[in-house]
């Protein structure tokens, strides 16, 4: 009994004893239920933190097809803007043509008019002298001042 390993053992069996007695079993079961409850409300708050995230995430993916849907939606709006604009310009610009030729054919119509009128007013003129000296050198008078006023006067009222 006299030997080291049976003081130890002795001196052990004390140590354990006092510990008892202090109850350090107890803080160190208490000690570890802590860390264990410590740990569990971590992993809920984690396991709660991921859920958050996993609707966060399928909201912005709701979103993000929102977002997709309404800018398909708006290019086909802009696409429709567009071709009703385009279809206006051309309706317009096949309008300012059809009035522009209708103008010229106008104003080449009047111009025709215009240059008939100054072709009959110019023969008439022409017609009026060319009778004027016929009736001059035949007609001596005032019966040949009868005749010329008689046919300058209707000569004017048949060309005018």
């Amino acid at each position: 009994m006299l030997e080291t390993e049976n003081w130890v053992a002795i001196a052990f069996l004390c140590f354990l004893g006092l510990l008892a007695y202090l109850g350090a079993h107890r803080k160190m079961i208490d000690a570890i239920d802590r860390r264990q409850a410590r740990i569990k409300s971590e992993l809920e708050q984690a396991h709660r933190l991921r859920e958050e995230a996993q609707a966060l995430l399928g909201e912005f993916q709701r979103k993000a097809r929102e977002a997709e849907n309404e800018a398909q939606a708006i290019m086909a709006g802009a696409k429709a803007e567009a071709e009703r604009l385009t279809a206006e310009a051309k309706s317009r610009a096949e309008d300012f043509v059809a009035r522009r030729t209708k103008m010229a054919e106008t104003k080449i119509a009047q111009a025709e008019a215009q240059a008939v009128a100054d072709v009959r007013s110019a023969a008439a003129e022409a017609a009026v002298a060319a009778a004027e000296k016929i009736l001059a050198t035949s007609a001596k008078g005032k019966i040949a001042e009868d005749l010329l006023a008689r046919g300058i006067a209707e000569l004017k009222q048949k060309f005018n």
